[in-house]
């Protein structure tokens, strides 16, 4: 809470790391505890654009948030078991306090307007995607394996750890 807001007048923290190390418990905590808004990537990404496409659209509603507006955008509807993006309900995201950007991808180095970069890992791949799994079924099963290996290679080009304010390890 002492960093300094750099998205207008609203602090935005990003809660990061690979599929099943608990970000998102660990966020929803961490919301919880603050008071602050929970938003996650998983309003954006898809299996098929993990990073990329859906950013600007993300991008945009920050942008509003900057200005002093509310920021809004449509999440990824995941209802069918496959995304429709931009198809889901609308969120709007307050212009005041403390965002909290939970998921893949949210301490990005193109990310520079974080107040704080927060790291959530597991060290054991196999129990993160026993996790996922267990979390969104057996039918993505391979949808994760080809996550992981997605996350491996955006984490080390990315620094994303390295750069990482705090650096959180779940356990068992």
């Amino acid at each position: 809470m002492a960093a300094p807001p750099r998205l207008g007048g609203t602090r935005l923290v990003a809660v990061d790391g690979p599929s099943g190390a608990g970000k998102s418990t660990f966020a929803r905590k961490l919301a919880e505890e603050i008071g602050a808004q929970l938003i996650s990537t998983d309003h954006f990404a898809t299996w098929d654009d993990p990073t990329t496409r859906w950013w600007p659209r993300l991008w945009r509603a920050l942008d509003a948030v900057e200005s002093g507006a509310p920021g809004r955008y449509r999440k990824t509807d995941w209802s069918q078991g496959f995304p429709c993006i931009g198809e889901g309900d609308e969120v709007t995201i307050a212009p005041h306090g403390t965002v909290i950007l939970e998921g893949f991808s949210s301490a990005r180095k193109a990310n520079t307007r974080l107040s704080c970069a927060i790291f959530v890992d597991h060290p054991d791949g196999r129990v993160r995607l026993e996790r996922a799994v267990a979390r969104d079924g057996e039918e993505q099963r391979e949808h994760f394996l080809r996550w992981q290996q997605y996350e491996r290679g955006w984490f080390a080009v990315d620094e994303t750890r390295a750069r990482a304010d705090y650096v959180v390890t779940s356990s068992s």
